[in-house]
């Protein structure tokens, strides 16, 4: 610490020996600094404010049926984003700035001087905003305010009319859009329901139900095929023992030659197709059977009727059963029960077809179904889609005639726009003590690298430590009066010369200030 305290004091007493060489130079960095203050053009500045109300009676009654823009966030956006490139050059053209003959230097230029100076303020609270601009010239910088307050009005009102169409445009693109996805959608879904025709029953039961329903008819066709099957079997039984009773009994000759059974058989098929033709079509299988029959037992007739012929010729003593009542009457019963059974196996074959392709039909019927489901909600997600955006487009229609019919903001000019009498910068007041001080601390800085420069030795412990030779002696100075009284005056010149360069400034820096208030 005693050895930071030496080096200190011995810088201190160095700088102190060119006392008069940082005098000299603070007086000429003083007047350099002061007359680069005054040299400073005066700037004048030009300002307008305007209010932006937002409280329009539309809003209220709109809500809901109409966008409403967020003007005030509109505004406060272009308040920060208005002050660029394109908007500089249309404020020159507008204020006349640009010079014939002008490089493309100087208009950069131009435009990064308007860039910088021009100000777009905002209180923060109230909607209030301030446009401002400072130039050497006072007419200069009341024309480009002007045309400031002209160009952010216009931008404010044309940015929400703007957003609008741009909106409108995206909706309409969008609607064409799901428009044709929404046809795709509904081709697929039409294209699904021909392909599966078969498996689809309008309004009725699933595939599982309707198997059910179809095992059921099933089984009770079969058992009423089995009970036909048996009534047909004890007819035929009871057939043959009235045969067998009517050969085994005396009887004449044929008398006429018929066929009794295979008329009432006949009889009975025709009176059964008759029936199924009022339930049926020419081509369902029970007409086709019942008509097959039909026809095989015409032919059979005629067999028969050619053989009885033959035997009758033969022998004319057999006995002819075919006119015996009881056997015509059973075999009436037997033609009947074969007719049933034909119908009931029929029937029975059809049930079992259709069962079958039930039984198929279930096997793909969960993967269709989820296909189905798929298309489906494909088809409900585009129409829901393309249904909102209908109703946003209106919406959008609607919010723009509201900004065409009326002004959801109005601007008002607070104050027009005027300029300051007197000039607002520079602040030679201000700038004057920072002179002063520049000029001190060069002064102070000068005699420091002197000192540094040009080392003194005061004592002989800072000789001994820099030249690390033996001393051998000291030889003091001893001041008389004369030495004294001469180091007096250097020190009432030094003081007396700094006092007279801060009182210089003083007085300058009371006069500006006086001059500026008047």
């Amino acid at each position: 610490m005693h050895d930071l305290l030496n080096q200190i004091a011995t810088t201190l007493r160095g700088m102190w020996k060119y006392r008069r060489m940082g005098v000299l130079i603070a007086w000429i960095v003083a007047a350099i600094g002061a007359a680069g203050v005054l040299m400073i053009p005066d700037r004048y500045e030009a300002s307008s404010r305007v209010y932006v109300d937002t409280q329009s009676i539309l809003r209220p009654l709109m809500a809901g049926l109409a966008i409403q823009p967020d003007v005030e966030q509109q505004v406060a956006m272009l308040s920060r984003t208005l002050i660029n490139r394109p908007t500089v050059e249309k404020l020159m053209q507008m204020a006349q700035l640009e010079t014939p003959g002008q490089t493309k230097a100087e208009r950069d230029a131009l435009v990064a001087n308007l860039s910088k100076s021009l100000a777009i303020r905002s209180t923060g609270r109230d909607n209030l905003y301030t446009l401002s601009y400072r130039d050497e010239n006072p007419e200069r910088s009341l024309e480009v305010v002007k045309s400031l307050l002209t160009i952010f009005v216009e931008s404010a009102k044309g940015a929400s009319g703007a957003d609008s169409d741009s909106a409108r445009r995206f909706i309409e693109e969008q609607i064409k859009n799901y428009e044709q996805k929404l046809s795709e959608a509904e081709a697929r879904v039409k294209e699904f329901r021909l392909r599966n025709l078969d498996m689809q029953a309008a309004g009725g039961p699933d595939v599982a139900a309707r198997m059910a329903e179809m095992l059921t008819t099933l089984s009770q066709a079969r058992l009423e095929l089995r009970e036909a099957e048996s009534a047909r079997e004890a007819a035929r039984v009871q057939l043959e023992k009235a045969r067998e009773m009517a050969r085994s009994a005396p009887d004449s000759a044929f008398s006429s030659i018929a066929t009794p059974e295979l008329d009432s058989r006949l009889d009975a098929l025709k009176r059964s197709l008759d029936a199924l033709l009022q339930r049926f079509t020419d081509q369902h299988p029970d007409v086709l059977n019942t008509r097959k029959l039909i026809k095989e037992l015409e032919d059979q007739k005629r067999r028969d009727i050619a053989d009885m012929r033959r035997a009758a010729a033969a022998s004319p003593s057999a006995p002819v059963i075919g006119n015996n009542p009881a056997i015509v009457e059973m075999s009436r019963t037997l033609a009947s029960a074969e007719v049933q059974v034909a119908s009931l196996r029929a029937r029975v074959g059809e049930y079992e077809a259709r069962a079958a392709r039930l039984r198929e039909q279930m096997k793909v019927a969960p993967q269709m179904e989820a296909e189905l489901a798929q298309l489906n909600r494909d088809y409900e997600i585009h129409r829901k889609n393309y249904q909102d955006l209908v109703s946003r487009r209106e919406t959008v229609l609607m919010s723009g005639e509201l900004e065409s019919t009326s002004n959801l903001a109005d601007f008002r000019v607070v104050e027009p726009p005027q300029v300051s009498r007197k000039p607002v910068a520079p602040n030679r007041a201000l700038l004057l003590p920072v002179a002063l001080i520049a000029a001190l601390a060069a002064g102070v800085g000068v005699t420091f690298l002197v000192s540094q420069l040009r080392p003194v030795f005061f004592d002989a412990s800072a000789l001994r430590g820099a030249t690390e030779l033996p001393l051998l002696g000291v030889v003091t100075l001893v001041k008389n009066d004369t030495m004294r009284r001469r180091e007096s005056r250097s020190l009432r010149r030094f003081l007396m010369a700094i006092l007279a360069l801060v009182v210089l400034f003083l007085i300058g820096m009371a006069a500006l200030s006086y001059h500026s208030s008047l």
